[in-house]
């Protein structure tokens, strides 16, 4: 009964997860926080990514915004530059940035725990310098601006209404996507790497491709956030992907919970708008302030705040039909 309960719960919470997604931009409602959404949005995105690769595969990545950096720039440098087309800038940055991360994560993935994360950390500090030493290319530190709007035939989205609705179009696109690899013979496999790969090799499981698949996945998944993410402020500049962009990402991940896929929007929700409500504020302190988030959420909520909030409404609805159920 108890599971059935969980289950029913899990529903209730993503089907009212929809509603405020679908309800919040229109002027009687949420208007005011429609730029803020559009960024919830985003981050949930790459969130998504990393949600699988480390919460499912468990491959620690500390280098994510690298990634969403490349795909921004992608569809800026060719959308502004070369004037072309930006739904063909933004496929061409998704499918380089695929590449190039099915081209590294051979050497990667032959290190494991600490290493692995120093790795991906090196990588994602070494793709920020090179967006700011190739100024010819990217702009440098002063980055660029005028980057054109997406638009489809005639249609322009160049307000933050319509963009709304095509950032969280792609966003439930991508969940939707992850929750049925999820759900899969895949996800099964992916979990059963977490647990063990020398276990999972035994039963005929290939770890590393199935490793490099999550990996390059996630990159895409990151890739078309940034491409969203420059087309939305038509400018783009090297500090959004930076390290403390890939910590703020580990963060919300952990927030919404590693081994949750709906998850991912409440993790990012939570840190975002503490980032842009409340830690503004503390200046240079925001990493400390990340690190004492991480800590007292893997302490008292581990499993992150989308299963913590499924449990209670479980509980309550079990208690409550428990309580209907006595003579």
């Amino acid at each position: 009964m108890l599971a059935k309960v969980r289950g029913r719960a899990a529903y209730a919470v993503i089907v009212l997860l929809l509603l405020l997604v679908m309800l919040a931009p229109f002027e009687w409602f949420l208007a005011r926080y429609t730029t803020l959404m559009i960024f919830i949005g985003l981050n949930t995105m790459l969130t998504v990514g990393l949600c699988l690769l480390m919460g499912y595969t468990g491959q620690v990545s500390l280098g994510h915004a690298a990634f969403f950096g490349i795909g921004a720039y992608f569809s800026a440098i060719l959308s502004k530059t070369y004037d072309v087309n930006p739904w063909l800038a933004m496929g061409i940055g998704a499918a380089a940035t695929g590449a190039f991360a099915y081209v590294i994560s051979y050497p990667i993935f032959r290190l494991r725990g600490n290493y692995l994360a120093m790795a991906t950390l090196g990588l994602g500090l070494i793709i920020y310098i090179l967006f700011r030493e190739l100024g010819d290319y990217t702009g440098g530190p002063d980055g660029m601006y005028g980057i054109p709007y997406l638009s489809a035939g005639g249609f322009v989205f160049d307000t933050p209404f319509k963009r709304y609705f095509l950032v969280w179009g792609l966003c439930l696109a991508m969940l939707l996507i992850s929750q049925n690899i999820v759900r899969s013979r895949s996800g099964r496999a992916l979990r059963a790497i977490h647990g063990s790969e020398a276990a999972a090799e035994s039963v005929g499981i290939n770890s590393a491709q199935f490793k490099m698949k999550i990996f390059v996945l996630s990159a895409v998944y990151a890739s078309l956030a940034g491409s969203l993410f420059v087309h939305h402020l038509r400018f783009v500049g090297p500090q959004p992907f930076g390290f403390l962009a890939s910590v703020m990402v580990v963060v919300m991940a952990v927030v919404g919970g590693l081994a949750s896929v709906w998850g991912a929007i409440f993790g990012a929700a939570a840190i975002r708008i503490l980032s842009d409500k409340v830690l503004l504020e503390f200046g240079e302190l925001d990493l400390i302030v990340y690190g004492l988030i991480l800590m007292v959420v893997m302490i008292f909520l581990p499993q992150g705040l989308f299963v913590g909030l499924k449990e209670g409404y479980a509980r309550l609805r079990l208690r409550y039909v428990r309580r209907e159920a006595e003579p």
